[in-house]
């Protein structure tokens, strides 16, 4: 008896050791939202491997659309720790210290001092596989789009890879809103949508980025420059709404170190230099493009 009760009081203080351990690991638990472009699907989740391996206290949680609806889900109250944009423009519109004439709301989201250009990635032409349409360059698209020969898939004007699009648009002189209503173009509500419409043959070409051309194997017919729609740089910041600012820091510290920036780098994407900060084109700085248009994809 005096055995039985000797275990039982093992037990019992073992339990009573361990329980308190499990709660201190689930309070140690850290969960870090991230709002990122939809261009950063893969990467992110590659990224997302590494880096909770390296941190167990971590697990990444994930939002991928397009900046413009993140942007929104910002202001409407969605919980975030750190956003990072495909555009300056959605981040300007979060961020107090942005031109009043962008951030039009005065919306004060951004965490002073956190604010860098992450990324650089580029604007492409892409074609279906075998591109039947035989299109070889932007140039070779407004012919076709002047002469209503192509059908093209592009992102919605709130979506940044289609403001990247209607720079080029309005660089060569071209109409969008005519081309629109006269079924030469149809849109996507995030680049993902533009390039599966492409991967699909549904349309004869789409303006993606090269990242995201990359990833789906779409052969790249032409690069738009930074003459033609500016240079896409993607901002990353912490929010001052975050429950966990040290830990989106840190994971944003990540985001600029070597690990990562091979894991970017592997599908296209450029890491920012303070150098390549200082010559950014700011897309605003380009001919302005046609009045919103929108429609279905």
């Amino acid at each position: 008896m005096k055995k039985v009760l000797a275990l039982l009081l093992a037990l019992t203080m073992i339990f009573a050791l361990a329980v308190p351990s499990a709660f201190a690991a689930d309070a140690e638990q850290t969960e870090l939202i991230v709002f990122a472009a939809a261009s950063m699907t893969e990467t992110l989740n590659q990224i997302k491997e590494l880096y909770e391996a390296a941190n167990p206290g971590v697990t990444l949680v994930y939002n991928f659309d397009s900046s413009g609806t993140l942007k929104t889900q910002i202001q409407e109250g969605a919980d975030c720790d750190l956003f990072i944009s495909a555009a300056p423009k959605q981040m300007n519109q979060l961020d107090i210290t942005a031109d009043p004439e962008v951030n039009t709301d005065g919306l004060d989201f951004v965490l002073e001092g956190s604010r860098l250009n992450l990324l650089e990635n580029k604007v492409v032409l892409a074609v279906p596989e075998g591109n039947p349409k035989g299109i070889e360059s932007f140039d070779q698209l407004a012919e076709l789009l002047s002469a209503g020969d192509v059908f093209l898939a592009m992102g919605n004007s709130d979506v940044p890879v289609g403001q990247y699009t209607q720079k080029i648009l309005a660089y060569y002189g071209l109409d969008e809103e005519a081309l629109a209503k006269a079924g030469a173009i149809t849109y996507g509500t995030n680049v993902k949508e533009v390039t599966t419409q492409v991967s699909e043959a549904s349309v004869d070409c789409g303006i993606v980025y090269a990242t995201d051309a990359f990833s789906a194997g779409l052969e790249i017919a032409d690069a738009a420059t930074a003459e033609m729609c500016g240079q896409v740089i993607y901002p990353a910041a912490v929010l001052n709404i975050s429950k966990n600012p040290e830990a989106a820091q840190a994971f944003l510290d990540y985001l600029t170190g070597e690990e990562a920036t091979a894991v970017f780098e592997s599908v296209g994407f450029s890491s920012m230099t303070k150098a390549e900060e200082a010559e950014t084109v700011a897309p605003e700085a380009l001919p302005e493009a046609s009045p919103e248009v929108t429609s279905a994809a």
